[in-house]
């Protein structure tokens, strides 16, 4: 009996439903490609079932199953589009899912369909970023788009070629055009990929990172119809791991993301930019790569504020902690400055987990931070095991229920984890799925709102 065969026998027998009449084949010769992952049939199917069509859905994207055909226009055909080649079909369990692949062309792709399956005009996004793969500032950069009002989600292009997984994506989502940036569709960043033609496109052109950000912050600017009042600054030379938690906080804050250099050297692009914005708030994160110089030297532009922390709130990090990629994402997520932050210590919020070895899930992951129960970016260290930092915090944040406060009053939290098994393992999907799980406590959980404001983790620097 065929591999075909096979799978569809116990997809049949798994969920009673018959393979559907005329879908495509399976082959398992079929050469790999950047696919498009998605979930199918998610709302026709119970919760258990569904976890059932999921993970066969990874077996069949194996074998290469073709997708799906597109509606005439570039809009979907009111399907999800199966996944191909190697890709990863969003496995889920009860409190995750996951949603990528091998590398970050299919994580970006099937986190912008996720966010905007493109199958009704609201679930269509206004405009697409499109970004060099090779451009890790540009990307970074470009996050702030995914936040309102823009709503961008990002997808990469392989120098000026445009995988197959991000035009597939482009192609589902049909961008319905921006307003208030004139109906561009298409905002490329630093390529000249090709895109389907009738698509409006602008285009930024690459650069120093301080130059491409500070010309994203322009756009931001135009969107917005006024300049922020608060940015984020990183060291566009320091290590990636730990920018990467400022590309959710600026997709759900909208503060633009800067650039300095971890020598002390505030770029002219920068400096101009906060000259304009006349003394905006500037948040650093990352700081421990960013110089005492370097914080002297922001200062004379706005008052400046190290995101930083220990591994609870109020404590003061330890040289070692302020090095750790882990450490640093999960100040990030406890950091709140008024109206500014995160602030998260209690359950009741969703969660975005990537490795830290891929910094380019950073910005594919985005949107996930400034839509649906926007999360903040947490990082693991290897694909095989959960830091002991990283549980400590999520053992704090643990929705809980009691008698009085039964489960189905409580707070949930939900995890997104992104990419395939080689960037976070199935075992350690169910350990997250573990962690997050409402269980019994002592006491209720609370709810966000029920929280006290917390305070800064860190004094602003004048």
């Amino acid at each position: 009996m065929s591999t075909t065969v096979v799978l569809q026998s116990r997809l049949t027998a798994a969920t009673g439903l018959p393979p559907q009449a005329g879908s495509p084949g399976l082959h398992a010769d079929a050469p790999p490609t950047r696919p498009l992952v998605s979930l199918p049939m998610r709302a026709a199917l119970s919760p258990r079932l569904l976890f059932v069509v999921l993970a066969l859905g990874g077996v069949l994207a194996g074998c290469g199953k073709s997708a799906l055909p597109q509606s005439a226009g570039g809009g979907s055909s009111g399907f999800l589009a199966p996944a191909q080649g190697e890709g990863v079909a969003g496995v889920a369990t009860k409190n995750t899912t996951r949603l990528g692949g091998a590398d970050p062309v299919f994580d970006a792709a099937a986190v912008a369909r996720a966010v905007y399956p493109g199958l009704t005009s609201t679930t269509r996004p206004q405009a697409v970023v499109l970004v060099d793969e090779r451009d890790w500032a540009a990307a970074l950069a470009a996050s702030t788009l995914a936040g309102v009002p823009l709503g961008a989600p990002l997808l990469y292009s392989d120098g000026n070629a445009l995988p197959d997984a991000s035009l597939h994506a482009l192609e589902a989502m049909h961008p319905s055009g921006a307003s208030a940036l004139g109906g561009v569709q298409v905002i490329r960043i630093g390529t000249s990929a090709a895109v389907p033609s009738g698509y409006r496109t602008r285009s930024l052109p690459a650069g120093e990172p301080a130059a491409v950000a500070s010309a994203v912050e322009q756009l931001v600017s135009e969107t917005h119809g006024s300049a922020p009042r608060r940015v984020i600054v990183t060291a566009a030379d320091g290590p990636g791991a730990l920018a990467m938690p400022a590309a959710g906080l600026s997709a759900e804050s909208g503060a633009p993301i800067l650039f300095v250099t971890a020598a002390g050297s505030v770029p002219t692009a920068t400096g101009a930019v906060l000259t304009r914005l006349h003394r905006p708030a500037i948040y650093v994160i990352g700081a421990s790569a960013v110089s005492s110089r370097a914080l002297a030297a922001l200062a004379r532009f706005g008052p400046v504020t190290p995101v930083t922390g220990g591994s609870a709130p109020g404590e003061r990090s330890s040289p070692a902690e302020r090095t750790s990629p882990v450490i640093n994402a999960i100040a990030v997520s406890r950091f709140v400055d008024g109206s500014f932050g995160w602030g998260i210590h209690e359950a009741g919020h969703g969660l975005v987990f990537a490795t830290a070895s891929r910094p380019l899930d950073a910005p594919a992951a985005a949107p996930l931070s400034a839509h649906g129960n926007y999360g903040p970016l947490l990082l693991l260290e290897s694909p095989s095991s959960i830091p002991p930092a990283l549980a400590h915090y999520l053992s704090d944040i643990q929705p809980g229920y009691t008698a009085a406060v039964p489960p189905v009053r409580g707070f949930y939290n939900h995890g997104w984890l992104i990419g395939d098994e080689r960037s976070i393992s199935a075992l350690t999907q169910a350990e997250l799925d573990s962690m997050l799980e409402i269980s019994p406590s002592k006491a209720p959980s609370k709810a966000p709102s029920e929280e006290e404001p917390s305070e800064p983790s860190a004094s602003p620097v004048e």
